[in-house]
């Protein structure tokens, strides 16, 4: 009796961790997620490799072989070395460059005033119930607040340029926010 119970809870177990690890279309199973993030780990050395990008200045994600590129960086020179370094990764299926070019010189006060206005936004992204702030990075130049990464739904890319907009000190929204498919 104890080992027809025992078998039968660790089939139940067994069947509840298959369905864990199921992927979705919003939802990579464990192998997509550790693909990903070796993906995003030699794109991220490769650019720190590359004497004409600034890696530093350029946040990689990456959703099941898509990359995105994302941030400020100081020349169109820079922007498209990045693009080429990213597409020799293996592994990278697809590069987005939603890099933006400014000048590169910037006050004191003018980075801390846009690390006010990242901290903002990324609290007001937090507080709110629908969009899922562990997946949007934002980055902020001159008041122009970037959102990039991959989110479940348009409801949540939507939200968080509503959100965002009603930020003091933001002057634009460049929301690059792609919503997962497959």
């Amino acid at each position: 009796m104890k080992s027809r119970i025992l078998t039968a809870l660790v089939a139940v177990m067994a069947i509840g961790s298959m369905a864990a690890c199921t992927p979705t279309r919003t939802v990579k199973s464990a192998g997509e997620q550790v693909d990903d993030s070796a993906v995003t780990a030699k794109v991220k050395t490769a650019l720190a490799r590359d004497p004409s990008t600034s890696a530093y200045r350029i946040d990689v994600e990456t959703f099941r072989g898509e990359v995105q590129l994302n941030g400020f960086v100081t020349s169109a020179d820079m922007k498209s070395s990045a693009t080429r370094v990213a597409k020799s990764v293996e592994g990278v299926r697809s590069v987005s460059n939603n890099l933006k070019v400014g000048d590169g010189d910037r006050t004191a006060g003018e980075v801390v005033d846009d690390t006010v206005i990242t901290a903002k936004v990324k609290t007001a992204l937090a507080a709110d119930p629908v969009v899922a702030a562990h997946q949007v990075n934002v980055a902020t130049r001159e008041g122009v607040v970037q959102l990039a990464g991959f989110v479940d739904n348009s409801d949540q890319k939507a939200k968080a340029s509503e959100l965002t907009r009603r930020v003091a000190g933001v002057k634009q929204v460049d929301n690059q926010l792609e919503v997962k498919q497959r």
